[in-house]
């Protein structure tokens, strides 16, 4: 017991793993694979926060809003946002990759597949259940695509590119963003609350958890 908690034990850096690129189009199969596998659960995670009822993560908060506006679906909104945001990069000189592609294509995808055919519940006991499997989900989503070393999801290359650009505090510029998206989403309508706070709360321990468990496995 006492090992299998020590593997759970949060990972402070980025781990180099066996997949991991040397640049942000060194394909091949296997990272390919781990990289789309990633990309997918993350998007699995934030559909069960959508169905869960209980408050999306702040960038699904804009994406339903927005769905609900212009009467398309949450992926296909997620998917309009990502590419968006990927056009803020230009006057910022940041260079997508192979997995920044993917990362559009495949959460969104994904988010409307989670959408459509996951369970509803009217029990709190079990929407919550969704809401924590989903912060699981996607932390351990993000550290499989984060290690293939592919490129940054538009979000995240928007946020590191301002950062180099601007000499704002990394941390400062996430919490701007974040909190400008969530403000923005609730006014077009969509849903924030108790899954939401819960999400920024533990969505940084999940990551830096499964970034732990990857390096771990990695190295043995």
């Amino acid at each position: 017991m006492t090992q299998w908690l020590q593997r759970l034990k949060p990972y402070k850096t980025v781990p180099v793993t066996p997949w991991s690129a040397s640049h942000r189009w060194d394909i091949n199969l296997t990272r390919a694979s781990i990289l789309i596998f990633g990309l997918f659960i993350f998007g699995i995670g934030d559909s069960l926060l959508i169905v869960s009822g209980l408050g999306n993560a702040p960038w699904s908060v804009l994406a339903q809003g927005l769905s609900l506006n212009l009467g398309i679906s949450i992926g296909s909104s997620t998917l309009l946002i990502s590419a968006l945001v990927l056009l803020l990069w230009l006057p910022l000189r940041e260079r997508p990759g192979f997995g920044t592609i993917m990362n559009i294509l495949v959460i969104a995808f994904a988010i409307d597949i989670g959408v459509n055919f996951l369970p509803r519940s009217e029990s709190f006991l079990i929407n919550l259940s969704f809401v924590l499997v989903g912060i699981i989900l996607v932390g351990t989503g993000s550290a499989l695509y984060i290690t293939c070393a592919l490129g940054p999801g538009p979000r995240d290359g928007w946020m590191t590119a301002m950062h180099r650009r601007s000499g704002i505090p990394v941390g400062r510029v996430r919490l701007m963003i974040e909190v400008s998206v969530l403000c923005l989403g609730v006014l077009l309508g969509g849903t924030a609350g108790l899954g939401t706070a819960l999400f920024a709360l533990l969505i940084g321990y999940a990551v830096a958890m499964a970034f732990g468990v990857v390096a771990r496995l990695t190295s043995q």
